[in-house]
């Protein structure tokens, strides 16, 4: 087994598809730069995820938000070119909440404290 953790940008919404036998997969795709300068690239990983839980977790999965995978790596070959696949064992989604009009990601916001407490300059009175 070739275990692997990369985190990443979600390229694709998952989309929850039905296998022989009747199980469920969830597959997406994730792109992870790679290098830096003109030697920079972008490696893609096709990501899959067997079962409930990755049709609980397919509608936080859209284009553009940003997540953690690990699980199994492969390879896979389709007209000469390299696929590099991962069945997935854990994913974390990263960045924010998900929003409910658009699907996209925000930002967490600070909690607000009682009125008349303002605590955005609370980092400020820490004396160290």
């Amino acid at each position: 087994m070739k275990t692997v953790t990369i985190a990443g940008n979600i390229g694709k919404d998952a989309a929850i598809h039905e296998v022989k036998g009747g199980d469920k997969v969830t597959r997406w795709s994730v792109a992870v730069n790679d290098g830096f300068g003109e030697k920079k690239r972008t490696l893609w990983f096709d990501c899959a995820m067997f079962g409930l839980r990755g049709e609980k977790v397919a509608q936080y999965l859209t284009k553009g938000g940003k997540v953690t995978v690990s699980g199994d790596l492969s390879t896979r070959e389709h007209e000469g070119k390299t696929y590099l696949t991962i069945r997935v064992a854990e994913v974390t989604l990263q960045g924010g909440e998900q929003r409910q009009d658009r699907g996209g990601y925000e930002p967490k916001r600070k909690p607000q404290g009682p009125p008349g407490d303002d605590r955005s300059d609370f980092d400020s009175e820490i004396p160290f």
